[in-house]
């Protein structure tokens, strides 16, 4: 069996509709809890792959949550060794922040579904089943893209929406793993960010009813094209940091 660990910083916003398709290539899915659990040991970097995932705080945000430095830390190591890693909003912000980017406040929420806007390098990536089909945004932050990283994805509001490095590193601003299905605990979860923001839930909820099966199935293509493409480095010796 292969390992796939999900750095989760809030219960609802978890591996999502990744998970099936995970399960169906023989991975295994286990979960860590970077404010709470011990994330330097081997069984983290040896794993297959390492999901971090989104949350509700921001990248730099060490000071007010000093679990962050050892987090960054770790993504920080995953990045040297070239093995598979994805990261998901706030865990694409740490991808960024690791290879040397800026990230820093958009300026405005971007809450609710839209389509994202693909650069050439992202028509002929992993997202190119996409097209038009709209994904959830849920942030008020944006990364830079890192040195020699691939720029795929825009948006009018977000310049900077994914990236890649190699075929082993995707980062996402949007959430695609989202289950439009579930979305109702993301309503309640974040209930106060959307009051802020001055979103109506009925929108977002409204909107998820539409997407239906489609987002799930552009976005079931773009993990099973990016999973099937990933490149064995090896796994580092026992004990290894790096």
């Amino acid at each position: 069996m292969k390992t796939a660990i999900a750095l989760r910083h809030i219960h609802f916003e978890d591996v999502g509709t990744l998970e099936a398709v995970l399960l169906e290539r023989g991975y295994t899915v286990t979960y860590r809890d970077p404010a709470l659990d011990t994330l330097d040991d081997t069984e983290v970097q040896r794993a297959d792959l390492l999901i971090v995932l989104g949350g509700p705080i921001g990248a730099c945000d060490e000071a007010r949550y000093p679990f962050l430095e050892r987090e960054l830390d770790v993504v920080r190591r995953r990045l040297a060794s070239g093995r598979p890693l994805l990261g998901i909003c706030l865990g694409a912000q740490l991808i960024a922040r690791a290879g040397g980017a800026t990230v820093s406040p958009l300026g405005v929420k971007e809450i609710g579904f839209a389509s994202l806007s693909l650069t050439p390098e992202g028509e002929a990536s992993v997202l190119a089943p996409l097209g038009d089909t709209p994904v959830l945004h849920w942030h008020g932050d944006q990364f830079e893209i890192p040195e020699g990283a691939a720029w795929l994805a825009s948006t009018a509001i977000g310049a900077h929406q994914a990236f890649s490095i190699g075929r082993n590193v995707l980062g996402l601003q949007c959430h695609l793993e989202t289950d439009v299905a579930r979305l109702e605990r993301w309503l309640v979860g974040h209930a106060g960010e959307l009051e802020t923001a001055g979103i109506d839930p009925r929108t977002l909820r409204h909107d998820a009813g539409l997407l239906g099966e489609r987002l799930t199935a552009a976005a079931r293509q773009v993990f099973s094209t990016w999973l099937d493409g990933l490149v064995d480095v090896g796994a580092p010796a026992a004990g290894a940091r790096g």
